[in-house]
């Protein structure tokens, strides 16, 4: 009688991947935050279309207008919340583009200085159009 002969298991090999189950799920890649970037740069994309047209409907209104005119204009709470609304989105959306830009170009520390520079001048920027548009809306109460 022959003896049986069973042949050897053979087990797939585990590859190992690190990530959490949690990652997997949200399917956060080793970044864990390009879909949140890209989100947000959709988000102050969308936002940015209505205030730009009514900024640009309201400037073309005004054109030919004195400066009295203007800060009155200005002084209205509406406007001066959309102002500001506007010049903290157009910074803050011109950022996260230059940032990709800088992840896709640049490489080493100068793209880390690139990015922190970047933030660091659209951060200034937007508190100097929000404080301008403070001043001309607190100087007409």
């Amino acid at each position: 009688m022959a003896a049986k002969i069973t042949p050897p298991k053979i087990t797939p090999p585990k590859i190992s991947v690190m990530r959490s189950q949690l990652g997997r799920v949200r399917g956060a890649g080793a970044a864990r935050s390009g879909v949140e970037h890209w989100q947000v740069e959709r988000l102050t994309a969308l936002a940015l279309i209505p205030l730009t047209l009514w900024f640009l409907i309201s400037v073309i209104s005004m054109l030919g207008a004195d400066q009295p005119v203007i800060s009155q204009w200005i002084a209205h709470p509406l406007n001066a919340a959309l102002l500001i609304a506007l010049v903290v989105l157009t910074f803050h959306h011109a950022q996260l583009g230059m940032q990709v830009v800088y992840e896709d170009y640049i490489h080493g520390g100068r793209r880390t200085a690139s990015i922190i520079a970047t933030k660091g001048a659209a951060m200034l920027l937007a508190l100097i159009g929000v404080l301008s548009v403070l001043k001309l809306y607190l100087a007409a109460h």
